[in-house]
């Protein structure tokens, strides 16, 4: 039984759903933290359970019968991600998983300046410390990440933020594709898959010109040093450690950790991966 982990998330649930359009749902299995908010899968044949990382029995249950298991990264940082997705591993393990996949990232590697990374490259390793078969779906960044960098422009006229660099933005959907595909033909990938991005690597003046021209309304790039970000953000109270995190994205692709652009992403999935453009589309004109 395929297990998939964290399906009430937006990721987890389009892996699901892309899923389903490849494998008989009594063979699909889900562990959420709120099987209520799963019902609609359950009404599609697909089994159910309780699962939280921060509880291992609960896991225990969530995983039995599990075949394959795809370790969605969890809603944290640092020590506590990274202890989380240890003890998925090690109850996949248990569970008799001849395969653990994980939701990983393009730019996965221990020096980082962006603190999620580090967390990446962290469960990787754990991973093969498992001895189980694995792979790691290094995930471009997430095109919609681009929203909430536009904050407030659209009112304003003026995208701040500090000097950045070109980013493959991918699309959840493109990803959550890919995730289905590699799932339902265990073992195309072991160990890191290439990494899983758009086609094209864009910053944040490219993202500032695509809002201007789908709504109309001129907006201009400001750069500002990475100090007054994270003053601007403090004073919208967002909490430090989250602000120093969020400075440290523009460092880490200032230095060209998200740019690359690989071909793997559009030979899974079988298309051309979705634009930055027909994102920022479906959200801004909705």
């Amino acid at each position: 039984m395929i297990i998939v982990t964290g399906a009430g998330g937006r990721l987890g649930r389009a892996i699901v759903e892309e899923l389903l359009e490849r494998v008989p749902a009594e063979k699909v299995a889900v562990s959420v933290r709120d099987p209520e908010k799963a019902q609609w899968l359950r009404e599609r044949g697909v089994r159910v359970r309780r699962g939280d990382y921060a509880e291992p029995a609960s896991l225990a249950h969530a995983f039995e019968d599990a075949s394959q298991v795809l370790i969605v990264s969890a809603d944290a940082i640092g020590d506590t991600a990274v202890s989380r997705h240890r003890t998925a591993i090690t109850a996949a393990k248990e569970a008799g998983a001849r395969r653990i996949l994980y939701t990983s990232h393009m730019g996965a590697n221990p020096s980082s300046l962006f603190a999620p990374i580090p967390d990446h490259a962290a469960t990787e390793a754990a991973l093969e410390e498992s001895g189980v078969a694995r792979t790691s779906l290094r995930n471009g960044f997430y095109a919609a990440t681009t929203l909430m960098l536009l904050g407030d422009a659209l009112r304003t006229g003026e995208l701040v933020a500090p000097q950045d660099g070109p980013v493959s933005w991918t699309a959840h959907a493109d990803l959550a594709e890919a995730a289905a595909v590699i799932l339902a033909d265990e073992g195309r990938f072991d160990g890191p898959t290439p990494p899983l991005t758009g086609s094209a690597a864009l910053d944040l003046a490219d993202v500032a010109a695509i809002a201007a021209e789908l709504t109309g309304r001129p907006i201009r790039r400001v750069v500002i040093t990475d100090e007054q970000y994270v003053a601007n953000l403090l004073a919208h109270g967002v909490p430090e450690p989250q602000a120093r995190m969020l400075a440290g994205m523009f460092a880490a692709s200032r230095q060209g950790e998200f740019a690359q652009v690989d071909p793997a992403l559009a030979d899974l999935i079988g298309h051309p991966p979705t634009p930055l453009r027909d994102v920022m589309k479906a959200a801004l004109t909705e």
